[in-house]
């Protein structure tokens, strides 16, 4: 059973999508019509922007979107789900891949999603670290344990790999706290603020109008949801967890446990980046995983 997998934020890189552009009619269509739906040449930074000008959240998170959709419609026949699954961004991908959204329905509610979440960072100066070769359990504790300061677990990537969100503050104990555990290394995070946390809390009552005001279809194979790790194929059921992604952590580790356990024998990567393959192998090293 193929499961597809939705790469998201940090996966972008200058050049991402220009060899579709040129190659494909319909990519260049659909590049095109992105262009116009957004209000700006997010093409010209793609292509041929800087790095700084890909970090901007209003140009990252859509510019990821688009390759990832895009290079799924030039798939063509070829593409043919049977589950799908998107990290965090990668879920609004992965709801355009299993017809859930329209394209045009899919990249205004990334674009909005985006400029809500670039204002909340503002509005909260806040950061993320990713913490390596530590118990999950132990790492909530901790967390937990921290009453004076906000910080969450945000991603649960692969076993031993959790990614924790909050204040600058919060985030800066919790690391200490966490080598003193026996966490083998605690990174910050070049992130512009505390995804998957609290802090979150403005930019998701802004984002779930949005989402609340889209059509979203039945989908044609399920969807293994951020939120609770669970398959889904009921439009409303999807708009609820899509609701509290941005407040609840990424259960990436239990979505690929669960999509194997229910069939999946091959991962494909479907976007910028090979990150995910790599955290499918880490939970499974036999599995056959690549990239589109």
């Amino acid at each position: 059973m193929k499961a597809y997998v939705f790469p998201g934020q940090g996966a972008q890189f200058v050049g991402m999508g220009k060899d579709l552009y040129e190659k494909f009619p319909l990519a260049k269509e659909l590049f095109e019509k992105a262009n116009e739906i957004l209000g700006f040449r997010i093409t010209d930074l793609m292509f041929n922007g800087t790095d700084e000008d890909l970090r901007q959240t209003k140009v990252t998170q859509p510019a990821i979107f688009l390759h990832s959709v895009i290079l799924s419609k030039t798939l063509g026949d070829q593409f043919k789900p049977e589950m799908v699954a998107g990290h965090s961004l990668g879920e609004f991908s992965a709801l355009v891949a299993n017809q859930t959204l329209s394209f045009e329905d899919g990249l205004i509610l990334v674009s909005k999603r985006a400029m809500a979440m670039q204002k909340a960072c503002e509005l909260n100066p806040s950061t993320m670290a990713a913490i390596l070769g530590l118990n999950d359990s132990i790492a909530e504790e901790i967390c937990k344990s921290i009453t004076e300061e906000i910080v969450v677990p945000a991603n649960y990537n692969s076993p031993g790999q959790l990614v924790i969100s909050g204040s600058l503050k919060g985030v800066e104990i919790a690391c200490e706290k966490l080598k003193a555990a026996g966490a083998k290394r605690a990174l910050p995070l070049k992130v512009g603020g505390a995804f998957h946390s609290p802090l979150m809390e403005s930019a998701r009552i802004e984002l779930a109008a949005a989402i609340q005001a889209t059509k979203f279809n039945t989908p044609i194979c399920p969807i293994y949801q951020n939120v609770n790790a669970q398959k889904v194929t009921n439009p409303e059921i999807i708009k609820e967890n899509l609701n509290a992604q941005l407040t609840s952590p990424v259960r990436w580790t239990q979505i690929m446990q669960n999509m194997i356990a229910d069939g999946a024998t091959t991962f494909i990567e479907v976007g910028p980046g090979t990150v995910l393959q790599g955290l499918v192998k880490k939970v499974k090293p036999d599995i056959e995983a690549f990239s589109a």
